[in-house]
């Protein structure tokens, strides 16, 4: 009865043992060597453990739905000339466009015309003003687009800097968590992930001073933007076409670089579609100046010599060398759909981390020795497996923290603790089993045996009972709850292992190994 196939039992011990293997190096000071054929893998610590910095953010729907209000009206413009229906006073609403009509009978079809230029639009007549809008669905499914947008970019920008396990995630319709564990500088972090880095290409009119621009009268399919400050720190405004010749999203490079004179610079190359489409209007304009935008800003406007066919150019300005390799990170990790307000910031010291690191690492471990101690007390020789089965545990945990990427937080450490006291709960069940089976007087061998196979029923679905809150935790939890809600699930499918395989498999060497007659347990 107390047989085991070899091949399960070198399965068992050889996973077992290499678990343990790689769970060594977290535990070792940061800059000792290791030998070679020792796993170098080590543990990812979250931002309440190794510091960093918390940030509350908010898509500014007000500026979403100005720029949607924008590209609304350009839409209208075009469909109303299209369909030659008169109108006046085209201006933007916070939240659509209003105008009026020159004549109220040509009022019949534009619910026609208008209502395909966007999702959710309604359109209102009284009179000659028509106002048309977005509903609220559109509005609440145009934040969530954006929301869902600004991670994927804020990932792309934080995972350039070099940071590990970034958390972002959202909260709420319109807000998102950002954690940057081990970044020393949150206000460079704030910088690349507040600005929008929104690039276009169009066409200048004419520049005009600062002091111009107060009066000046901007003509229909214009627009009047600052250009960047130059080295003397004078302004001056560019009259620039409306119409977006290029736009970022055509990029495919952009890295910092120096021209002649030593100054520093962004160039960028434009994907094939973008190229070719660079190359024409270089082409048809030589002579005028093509402005650069960044973020509403002309960052230079240089002027047409001659068709440029390469797909390539280059930004230049009153640049530092941190600051163009900030833009160059911002134009290819691309343009947020909309600012992001910071609405709560939070810096974690690396000395509070040691702290936390300290305090929990005492408590996992008094709850290791609290329990290996009670396990001898009650079980004496089989306690020797149970307690192995719990070091394993911790080991095995440990290294499927490390290769499954997860980070490791002050609530995760909690939960290693709450491991502890799961997998010797299984081996509870099974000791207090094989007791039961022995007083119904079954030989010794037979005991153990049915003593695992019956308790392993009540094991799977406690565990599994528990896995579910786990599970349903990490869904629907945020930040640190999330923190243990892994370490909790990981936590429990380990001691399953342990408590069911690793033991098993130890108690059957032993039996083989000792032959005992009777058993005080």
């Amino acid at each position: 009865m107390m047989v085991l196939n070899r091949w399960r039992i070198f399965l068992v011990l050889g996973l077992s043992l290499l678990g343990l293997l790689c769970s060594i190096p977290p535990f070792l000071p940061a800059h000792m060597q290791l030998p070679s054929w020792i796993p170098q893998k080590r543990l990812v610590l979250g931002l309440d453990l190794q510091g960093g910095a918390h940030l509350l953010l908010e898509v500014d729907q007000k500026k979403l739905l100005e720029d949607r209000a924008s590209l609304l009206l350009d839409s209208a413009r075009k469909a109303l000339r299209a369909e030659k229906i008169g109108y006046v006073n085209l201006s933007p609403l916070p939240q659509g466009i209003k105008f009026d009509l020159r004549e109220e009978a040509q009022s019949a079809g534009l619910n026609k015309i208008l209502t395909p230029l966007e999702r959710g639009l309604v359109v209102s007549v009284s009179g000659t003003r028509v106002t048309v809008t977005f509903d609220p669905q559109a509005i609440q499914e145009m934040t969530s687009q954006a929301v869902d947008k600004s991670i994927e970019t804020i990932r792309r920008r934080v995972d350039e800097t070099g940071t590990k396990e970034p958390v972002i995630q959202r909260q709420g319709q319109g807000r998102i968590i950002l954690q940057v564990p081990g970044f020393d500088d949150p206000q460079r972090l704030k910088e690349l992930v507040g600005k929008t880095a929104r690039l276009s290409f169009q066409l200048v009119d004419q520049m005009v001073s600062s002091s111009e621009a107060t009066s000046f009268p901007v003509p229909p399919g214009k627009e009047l933007l600052p250009a960047h400050k130059n080295e003397g720190g004078r302004a001056f405004f560019y009259l620039v076409d409306r119409e977006v010749l290029l736009s970022g999203d055509m990029l495919v490079d952009a890295h910092p670089a120096a021209d002649e004179f030593g100054r520093a610079e962004v160039a960028f190359k434009f994907n094939h579609l973008g190229a070719d489409r660079f190359a024409r209007v270089t082409r048809e304009h030589v002579g005028r100046q093509f402005a650069i935008i960044l973020d509403g800003e002309v960052a230079s406007a240089p002027q047409i010599k001659q068709p440029i066919l390469g797909g390539a150019g280059v930004i230049q300005g009153s640049f530092t060398i941190q600051q163009t390799q900030d833009l160059s990170l911002l134009m290819r990790s691309g343009a947020l759909p909309a600012p992001l307000i910071i609405l709560e910031e939070r810096t974690v010291g690396p000395g509070l981390g040691a702290d936390s690191i300290h305090q929990g690492t005492q408590a996992t471990v008094f709850a290791i020795v609290a329990v290996t101690a009670f396990m001898f007390l009650a079980y004496s020789t089989f306690a020797f497996f149970a307690n192995m089965a719990i070091l394993f545990n911790v080991a095995l945990l440990v290294t499927s923290l490390i290769y499954l990427g997860a980070s490791l937080t002050l609530p995760g450490i909690a939960g290693i603790a709450l491991t502890v006291g799961m997998a010797v709960d299984a081996n509870v069940l099974i000791n207090e089993r094989i007791k039961e089976e022995l007083r119904l007087g079954r030989k010794l061998a037979q005991a153990i045996h049915m003593g695992y196979q019956r308790a392993l029923t009540t094991i799977i679905d406690s565990n599994l009972t528990t896995l579910l809150g786990a599970c349903l935790l990490y869904y629907f939890g945020t930040g640190s709850v999330r923190g243990f809600a892994v370490t909790l699930s990981l936590g429990i499918l380990v001691s399953m292992f342990t408590a069911v395989s690793l033991s098993r498999v130890l108690v059957t060497l032993w039996f083989k190994a000792r032959k005992p007659k009777t058993l005080w347990i």
